[in-house]
């Protein structure tokens, strides 16, 4: 009696998990947020690619619905032949069954907002401070030359 209970229950567990679509979607409705501010809401997209602590990962429609932290570092946003770029601090990313996407992080700007020999400056005062005896002070310049590693390596 148990096993032919336990069977039905675990048939149907195997029939929650399959992932099924009413139609088929070819984009993405992107949410890009802070804090503070809204960059992008539910805007429609043809790929986004983020910097996941698991890798760079390549996200377009249909993508499996997942939660993954992203490390700093560009999140670059395709609008058919159109692309822009972003620089996180880092986040998380959320994509939803129904091809929505959002993202999450503290702080987002524009790419070329950025000037290459002004972060070069700051990534060698932040590593000074890293070697601190302080350890707060050090602690905070690691994050920072965390983040200023991946910007350098962006605009590059």
């Amino acid at each position: 009696m148990f096993r032919q209970s336990f069977r039905a229950i675990t048939k149907v567990n195997r029939l929650a998990g399959v992932r099924t679509y009413a139609e088929a979607a070819t984009t993405l409705k992107l949410s890009l947020a802070m804090p503070h501010d809204t960059i992008f809401n539910k805007k429609e997209v043809t790929q986004v690619n983020v910097p996941a602590v698991s890798g760079d990962m390549g996200i377009l429609a249909n993508h499996v619905p997942i939660v993954e932290q992203l490390n700093p570092g560009v999140v670059e946003i395709l609008e058919g032949t159109a692309s822009s770029k972003f620089f996180i601090s880092g986040g998380f990313v959320s994509v939803l069954p129904d091809s929505s996407i959002a993202i999450t992080t503290v702080e987002a700007f524009p790419l070329d907002a950025f000037d290459a020999s002004t972060v070069k400056t700051l990534l060698t005062e932040a590593k000074k401070n890293a070697a601190s005896s302080d350890e707060k002070v050090a602690a905070e310049a690691s994050i920072e030359v965390e983040v200023l590693e991946a910007l350098t390596t962006a605009l590059h």
